[in-house]
């Protein structure tokens, strides 16, 4: 398969785990809150725990293909996506302080510097083969 095939089939699969991971992580979120009475705070760091694990799961089986070793791999998933998220707050402080936008246009402009920058992390260190190398 040509390196540019590879690149944007990855992405979109990528892109897809991202969409499954937030309908997991959603839906454990209501689930908690409506089912179990739990509190926001609770029901979000459960969605988001849970989403992670999927998003890792998906994402070094079938979007990267990774055969490595997983314990050290998911710790630089969740140290990836601790990043990803930074930038994205950042980027989302920075429309919203230094150049007056919407908080809402500002959350969006966000979405994308994540999923890139985690795209990014996750292809070139996190689940990195010796495909990614050549």
């Amino acid at each position: 398969m040509k390196k540019d095939k590879l690149l944007s089939s990855q992405f979109i699969r990528f892109l897809m785990v991202g969409v499954a991971n937030t309908l997991v992580g959603l839906s454990i979120i209501y689930g908690a809150k409506y089912f179990f009475h739990v509190g926001d705070v609770l029901a979000n760091a459960l969605g988001y725990g849970i989403g992670v694990c999927v998003s890792f799961l998906l994402n070094s089986k079938w979007t990267f293909a990774y055969d490595g070793l997983l314990l050290p791999a998911a710790a630089k998933f969740i140290i990836a996506n601790a990043v990803a998220y930074g930038a994205n707050l950042l980027t989302v402080i920075v429309a919203i302080n230094y150049f007056g936008l919407n908080t809402y246009l500002a959350q969006a402009l966000g979405m994308p510097v994540y999923t890139v920058t985690s795209y990014l992390a996750s292809r070139y260190i996190v689940f990195r083969s010796a495909s990614v190398i050549e």
